[in-house]
């Protein structure tokens, strides 16, 4: 990897403190230590580890959802950001290659007709999605015949599925499984329609920060630093992207 000094400390961390930017949203990857109300997870492992390897202090910057991360990309709050890497967040954002990815699909009712990923998007169907998800992004793309709805958070939109009788619920599959649980009956249709690309990324204008991350993301998914930090934090669902 790219040798360390006071120019490439400088450009991630104007501030002097590595300020990592974390979705807490994504319970795959954040949560919040019940104790100390600090952020822990995967991401954050993973943000200690460059802090280290950079030798700087670091400040953790949790976010409530993606999009509130990927907004602040040009407010100076955050030097490197961990989450989903989508089109629409690259023209603030440089992001490296995945480091996981989860799979996304599908929660119906119970009787649905509906039973795999690949037949949701017709005429006649309401799907409701997190707003600024992801997944959701990628399908505001995609979707071309069902009605697609957005609105506020997994839970909010698991409350509204049920309430008002929606013919899917779009989330993370382990997410899913656990309001699968919630809703006798309902199932997980079989596939996916994406897998979500977990990446790290910094604010445009860093080239130098940017290249190293890129080259770190690669480093701590072939070194294992990855999966000790899955198995570290009990995480179930999480797939180690491939090598970019």
């Amino acid at each position: 990897m790219t040798e360390v000094t006071a120019a490439l400390r400088a450009e991630f961390a104007p501030t002097g403190t590595l300020r990592v930017g974390l979705n807490m949203s994504n319970f795959l990857l954040t949560r919040t230590d019940a104790a100390s109300g600090k952020p822990l997870g995967v991401a954050h492992d993973l943000g200690q580890e460059l802090a280290r390897r950079l030798g700087l202090p670091v400040q953790f910057v949790p976010h409530p959802n993606p999009g509130a991360l990927a907004d602040a990309a040009n407010k100076n709050v955050w030097d490197v950001g961990f989450l989903g890497a989508e089109p629409q967040r690259a023209n603030e954002i440089d992001f490296t290659a995945a480091y996981v990815e989860i799979e996304s699909t599908y929660l119906v009712p119970p009787g649905s007709p509906l039973k795999h990923a690949g037949e949701v998007d017709r005429k006649g169907v309401r799907i409701i999605v997190p707003e600024k998800a992801a997944y959701e992004l990628f399908l505001s793309r995609t979707i071309k015949n069902a009605e697609l709805v957005k609105d506020k958070g997994a839970d909010l939109c698991f409350k509204r599925f049920v309430e008002e009788q929606f013919d899917a619920l779009a989330g993370l599959k382990p997410r899913l499984m656990s309001d699968q649980a919630k809703l006798p009956g309902s199932v997980i249709v079989a596939g996916n329609f994406t897998a979500v690309q977990q990446a790290a990324g910094v604010p445009k204008g860093r080239p130098h920060a940017a290249k190293y991350l890129a080259a770190f993301i690669e480093d701590v998914k072939a070194s294992g630093v990855v999966a000790k930090a899955i198995q570290d934090n009990n995480v179930v669902g999480l797939s180690i992207a491939a090598k970019a």
